[in-house]
Parts: structure tokens; C-alpha cells; sequence
């Protein structure tokens, strides 16, 4: 069965100095499906955009900034996902040079910076005071890996969850 997903993308901006992730908590409205949980920025594509462009401009709405460097590090397709359901194609990016002054809020959320060692940690422990979709938990540790390979995966949700993770290194 063909799929019809809706395609977005979720960026991690890195400040490789102070090795730090910037997150948004999404807090901003208890009808956001996110709401309560920290994740990348990014968002879905819209007609006539390129993935990069997407990229752009989300980080232009979300956190005032403009994408100077940036790599894919990998697309992950998640079926099922979210509380309707979805089938998404996200491409997933590190950002890791940008300029612009990164507001505290936006009208999503909390804009706010944590330490990569935290990020990951809190993958590993599936910490609360990082909460995360339940899937993120296996592919964000590639992003910010050594491996300089792209991976690809694919996710099915069912009841919020996801019931397996697969993925590939190109």
C-alpha cells in the first residue's frame, strides 16, 4: 500500500562550543498534540518548498534565526504517529551555524538550551525533565553520533508508542 506522509522537518541546533542542543518545550497551549514535551525545531513542509527551505524558514519562525551551515543527518518515517494517527517523513537535521539572537519563547513554547550530554542522557534514562515523544529516544542518539553516515528508519506508532524501530546507515 502506497503512503501518503506528510512531510516535515525537525533540526537540532548545536552550539559545538558550549556543547549545547536548543529544545523547544512545547507549553505554550494544552490543545498542541506536543504539548509538555521537548523536541528539535522544525515543522511541516509546505507547497512549493524544498526541505531546505522548510528548514529556513522554521527556524526563522521558531527561534529568529538564519541557517548559515547544517547537515542531514537522516529521515525517519513514522506510521500511525501522533493522537490522529499520522504518517509523517522527516528529515532530520544538525544545525550547527547560525546567526540571529534566539528569542526565550515563541508561540509554541519555551525556547531553551541543555547540554548534549543531557540530551542523551535523558534518552537513555528517558528522563522527565526532558520529556520526548517515546520514539525519540532511539534515533536522536544518531543524530548527534560519530557516525558521519546518514541513517533511515522507520518507526510504526500504534496507541501513542512505538511498536518498532529499524534502521539503516547509507
Amino acid at each position: 500500500m502506497a503512503v501518503t506522509p506528510l512531510v516535515g522537518t525537525l533540526g537540532y541546533v548545536w552550539d559545538r562550543e558550549a556543547d549545547k542542543v536548543l529544545l523547544i518545550r512545547r507549553d505554550a497551549s494544552e490543545q498542541d498534540d506536543a504539548f509538555g514535551k521537548v523536541n528539535g525545531l522544525g515543522g511541516k513542509l509546505e507547497v512549493d518548498e524544498s526541505i531546505v527551505e522548510c528548514m529556513r524558514r522554521e527556524l526563522r519562525e521558531e527561534a529568529n534565526i538564519e541557517l548559515e551551515a547544517f547537515s542531514l543527518r537522516g529521515t525517519v518515517t513514522w506510521s500511525g504517529f501522533g493522537p490522529k494517527g499520522e504518517d509523517w517523513l522527516g528529515f532530520i537535521f544538525i544545525i550547527d551555524r547560525w546567526n540571529g539572537d534566539i528569542p526565550a519563547t515563541n508561540d509554541e513554547g519555551t525556547l531553551e538550551w541543555v547540554t548534549r550530554h543531557q540530551l542523551l542522557e535523558s534518552c537513555i534514562r528517558e528522563d522527565k525533565d526532558l520529556p520526548m515523544w517515546p520514539g525519540d529516544h532511539h534515533f536522536v542518539p544518531l543524530v548527534f553520533d560519530d557516525d558521519e553516515r546518514q541513517f533511515h528508519g522507520t518507526m510504526p506508532y500504534r496507541d501513542g508508542h512505538p511498536t518498532s524501530w529499524t534502521f539503516e546507515r547509507l
